[in-house]
């Protein structure tokens, strides 16, 4: 099978019509031997195809490790690209089994097209503006062109920010993020807002990154996550146990360099129940009882994802800041493993 096959979207909807989305969508990702997952377009750090059209990114590594928990594989993924526009109608109809695209959860959302499955990323919206344009603050923005995705949540959370500061909002509308990105580096407007992970990617784009900086205000929070669509919980708890396998393993000192070691000869209860030495884990989830193990060993915990793709090492340079374990004094938990 061809490794994180590129597949166009388009393709994909013409075999699709309706709400097809099954409740057995383990039987079936795993009759078809592949997972379907949607990612963004194009986002250093986050997912990037090489000329190969390989994927790569904190995003593509959820879908990587739950390929890893189904298949014992993490190249058993079919990436497909998918807009800011189309993302939730390609979940809905059943062309994605999981969508991972620094997607924010919030209740209309939630309600209407699938089930978040976590948070993998704590994020807020911000401004990035020229060094050489003197502003210094998103209080300095009035009446001054800002380019923005329309129909996202950063089209409203920068309303709310102009209105509230009682500012002139000037938003320069374009249909998805990459595009209100070209908008900016082509001047049609003074700043750009988005997530500031994105932002932080993005510059990394411009032929001058030191050229552009992200202001200090954060206007909102945006808890980042994969998705499922609704109405199969089975499938939705996979998913789910896939990010806190990641997430618990980095807490338990587990990682892909020790893994093996640690199946092999821990005794401490929780990590060997994580690692499918003991209690019933695998089994709940219609998965082998390895399937953590698998997950830690192919893709790595949580801490080693984040640190590989936008860690302070990286271009993107993200320190963890409340990506941190909360053990750690960040916002990172996930339930146990028992």
């Amino acid at each position: 099978m061809q490794s994180r096959k590129f597949l166009a979207l388009a393709a994909l909807l013409a075999g699709v019509t309706g709400n097809n989305v099954s409740a057995a969508t383990l039987e079936s990702v795993s009759q078809r031997g592949a997972l379907r997952c949607g990612v963004n377009l194009e986002l250093a750090g986050f997912a990037r195809a090489n000329s190969l059209g390989e994927y790569s990114g904190f995003d593509v590594d959820v879908c990587r490790a739950v390929a890893s928990a189904v298949f014992n594989d993490s190249e058993a993924v079919e990436m497909v690209p998918v807009s800011s526009g189309d993302r939730f109608t390609a979940l809905q109809s059943g062309a994605l089994d999981i969508l991972s695209r620094n997607t924010t959860w919030t209740l209309a959302r939630n309600a209407q097209f699938g089930e978040f499955v976590g948070v993998n990323f704590y994020d807020g919206q911000g401004f990035m503006v020229k060094k050489n344009s003197g502003i210094r603050s998103a209080l300095e923005l009035d009446n001054q062109p800002i380019c923005v995705s329309s129909d996202t949540t950063s089209e409203l959370n920068a309303a709310d920010f102009f209105a509230v500061s009682d500012l002139r909002y000037r938003p320069v509308f374009y249909s998805d993020q990459s595009e209100a990105a070209t908008g900016y580096r082509e001047g049609r407007c003074k700043a750009l807002t988005t997530d500031r992970s994105a932002l932080a990617a993005l510059r990394t784009s411009l032929d001058e990154p030191d050229a552009h900086v992200v202001l200090p205000e954060v206007i909102s929070k945006e808890p980042l996550g994969p998705v499922v669509a609704a109405n199969d919980t089975e499938w939705e708890n996979v998913v789910r146990w896939t990010l806190n396998c990641m997430i618990n393993a980095e807490e338990l000192g587990v990682s892909s360099l020790n893994v093996n070691q640690m199946a092999s000869s821990s005794t401490t209860p929780s990590i060997r129940r994580l690692l499918g030495k003991e209690g019933d884990a695998g089994e709940l989830l219609g998965l082998h009882p390895d399937w953590c193990s698998r997950v830690i060993m192919q893709v790595g915990n949580y801490g080693e994802v984040y640190e590989r793709n936008i860690g302070p090492d990286t271009p993107i340079g993200l320190a963890r800041g409340i990506n941190e374990l909360w053990t750690n004094g960040g916002l990172i938990y996930a339930p146990p493993v028992r």
